[in-house]
Parts: C-alpha cells; structure tokens; sequence
C-alpha cells in the first residue's frame, strides 16, 4: 500500500510491480491478490513518514491551477465523440470544465511538502497562507518563509511573524510603508526599505534575513 501511495500507481499495477520486484530479488515471497489489497486498503492508513531538514525549518510557498473534466467531457474524451457533441455536451452542463487551485508549503531542503490546500480557482492565493502554516506542528522551528509577491499582505506578515519566522516576500514594485500597528507590518516595512536600499535582485532580501537586525543598514542612515 505504501508503495502505491508513493508511485500515484492503481493497485493492479502495484501489486504486479511488487511481484516483479521479489522475483528479480530471488525472493519467494507470496504477493497478496487483487482481492485481499482490495478489503484491506478500506481501513488501511497508510501513512508517509516525514524526513525532516536539519535545524529550523525553510518554508517555500506557492500555488497552481489543475484543470477538472466534467464527466462529459471525459466519456468523450475515452469513448470519442465529435466537437459538436462536446459543445452540446458543455452548455447542458455534462462537459463542463472547472479549474481548482493546489497551495503547498514545501520544505526547502528536502522538497517534501509539508501543507496543501486545494481550493476553488477563483480564491486567491494569499488567504491559504495562514491555513498552511497551521498544519505544520505548533512546536516546530520555522525560520524563513519565501513566496512571491502575491503574498504581500498583512495577513500573511501577521501569520509569519505569529510563528517567529521572518518573511521572504518581496514587496510590489508600488509598494508603500504600513502603518506599524502590527509586529508583521513593522517586519514588512523593514523589508520594503531594505528591498529599497539591496534592489530586487534574487537572493537579495534572504541575504537580509541573514544579518542580525541591529547591524541591518537603514537606507536613510546610509545616503
């Protein structure tokens, strides 16, 4: 079961990979039927152990579209048909396409995803952020998490902040200082000013989040 969980394979063609796995091992070890994995996997959990980065953990944030077929849309797709039998298909509703949108946190030292979140296509990308880092456990070390521009926000900063880890978000290129009300916005605002003074180059704002705060270079101070 394991196995099929991380191959994405059906169980038929699991079971004869395993088979073909023990013969080339020399192993004469009995494969369970298509039957029996059947009955098993209804209460089977399987469960995929995490591996875990070394020290706090690097947070990379992001999202995309998957396309999903309406089930006319896919009977013609496997048995034929013409356009126009799709089209009619479409505006009765039997072919109808609708995109969904997949948000992962993934960890940027082993490529594991740690959170996902599969929404709607029209939600956007920046409230799923909080969601996400609410499946990482409470006690684990966060130290960075990057995304892209769409995720500068103040709910996004709040939630990073919230979890002491430091954003790697650069601002819009329009972007203006927050008011400092929040310990997120008084964070965003140290970025915008140090994204003013280092540029949007890549790399650059990780750079800052390496440099202790009080021997970080406040733009006005160094003109």
């Amino acid at each position: 079961m394991t196995l099929k969980v991380l191959l994405g394979q059906p169980l038929r063609q699991t079971t004869g990979f395993v088979a073909n796995l023990l013969e080339l091992s020399g192993l004469n070890w009995s494969v369970p039927d298509f039957s029996t994995l059947s009955r098993r996997q209804k209460t089977l959990d399987v469960t995929i152990p995490y591996r875990g980065s070394k020290g706090a953990l690097n947070l990379l944030i992001d999202s995309t579209g998957i396309k999903v077929e309406g089930e006319g849309e896919w009977h013609t797709r496997k048995h034929g048909g013409s356009k126009r039998r799709s089209r009619a298909a479409a505006r009765t509703g039997g072919a109808a396409r609708s995109w969904r949108k997949i948000h992962v946190g993934i960890d940027e030292q082993t490529l594991e995803i740690r959170a996902v979140e599969v929404t709607s296509g029209n939600l956007g990308d920046a409230p799923m952020l909080p969601d996400l880092l609410a499946q990482l456990p409470a006690g684990e070390e966060i130290a960075t998490v990057t995304a892209d521009g769409a995720y500068d926000t103040r709910g996004c900063h709040d939630a990073i902040v919230a979890r002491g880890a430091a954003a790697v978000i650069p601002p819009r290129r329009t972007a203006g200082p927050w008011k400092p009300d929040t310990a997120g916005a008084r964070a965003r605002n140290e970025i915008l000013r140090a994204s003013k003074h280092l540029g949007r180059r890549p790399g650059a704002l990780a750079e800052l989040e390496r440099v202790p705060p009080a021997q970080r270079i406040h733009p006005a101070r160094a003109a």
